[in-house]
C-alpha cells in the first residue's frame, strides 16, 4: 500500500493536449488576421505578438508533457505515442511562427489571394486537430472514437485542397511574377503554409493510430 501511494500519480495527459490544440487555433486565428490586416503596420506587429505569445505558450505545454513522461508511473496511452503526439502538434504551432517571421524577414509587401486561401486553410486544419484532439479522453466510447476518425479525415481533405491550392499558385508565380525578388519571397511563403496543412496531417495520423490502439 505505502509503495502505491509513493509512485507518481497519472497525469493529465489528455488536458495538456487539449490545452496545446488551444494555443495551436490561438496561433493561427492570430495569424489570419496578421493576414487580413497587413497593409496595417501597427495591426500586423500586434499580431505578430499575438502569433509569437501563443506559440510560446505552447511550447510550455510541450515541455510540460515531455517532463510527464518520464516522472510518470502510469500513463493513459503509450508514451512513444504521448511523446510523438505533443511534439508534432508543437511543430505546427512552430510553423504558424515560422511564416510570421519569415513574412517580415523578407519584407513581403502585399499579401496575395493564394496567401489568404492557404491561410484560410491552415485555419479549418488547427480547428480540427483541436477536435481531434478533444476526442482522446473518451476512447472507450465507440461514437467518440468514429468522431476522432471521421475529423482525421476532414483533416485530410483539407490537406489536399491546400496542397492543389499550392501547385496552382507556384503555377501562377512562375508565369506572371516578374520580379525575382518577390518569386522567391512567395514561394517560401506558400510552401510554408502548405506546410502547417502537411503537419496537422501528421498530428490526424498519430491520433487515428492511438484511437484504432486504443478503443
Amino acid at each position: 500500500m505505502l509503495f502505491k501511494k509513493l509512485l507518481p500519480k497519472e497525469g493529465n495527459f489528455f488536458e495538456m493536449f487539449n490545452q496545446h490544440a488551444e494555443r495551436i487555433v490561438e496561433a493561427a486565428h492570430a495569424f489570419a488576421r496578421l493576414v487580413a490586416n497587413y497593409n496595417d503596420a501597427n495591426l500586423r506587429d500586434q499580431h505578430n505578438r499575438e502569433v509569437d505569445h501563443a506559440e510560446r505558450s505552447a511550447d510550455k505545454v510541450t515541455h510540460e508533457v515531455n517532463r510527464l513522461i518520464h516522472s510518470t508511473f502510469i500513463t493513459p496511452i503509450d508514451r512513444e505515442q504521448i511523446h510523438t503526439l505533443i511534439n508534432t502538434m508543437d511543430d505546427v504551432a512552430d510553423l504558424i511562427q515560422d511564416s510570421a517571421e519569415t513574412m517580415a524577414l523578407y519584407d513581403v509587401r502585399h499579401m496575395t489571394a493564394e496567401i489568404t486561401r492557404l491561410t484560410e486553410l491552415s485555419v479549418r486544419c488547427c480547428e480540427q486537430v483541436q477536435e481531434a484532439v478533444s476526442h482522446l479522453s473518451k476512447l472507450s466510447d465507440h461514437n467518440t472514437a468514429q468522431a476522432a476518425l471521421k475529423t482525421c479525415e476532414e483533416i485530410d481533405k483539407i490537406e489536399s485542397e491546400a496542397d492543389r491550392v499550392m501547385r496552382s499558385a507556384m503555377s501562377k508565380l512562375f508565369r506572371e511574377e516578374p520580379d525575382v525578388r518577390e518569386v522567391i519571397k512567395l514561394k517560401a511563403i506558400y510552401e510554408l503554409l502548405e506546410t502547417i496543412t502537411d503537419k496537422c496531417e501528421d498530428v490526424a495520423n498519430v491520433v487515428e493510430g492511438i484511437v484504432l490502439e486504443n478503443s
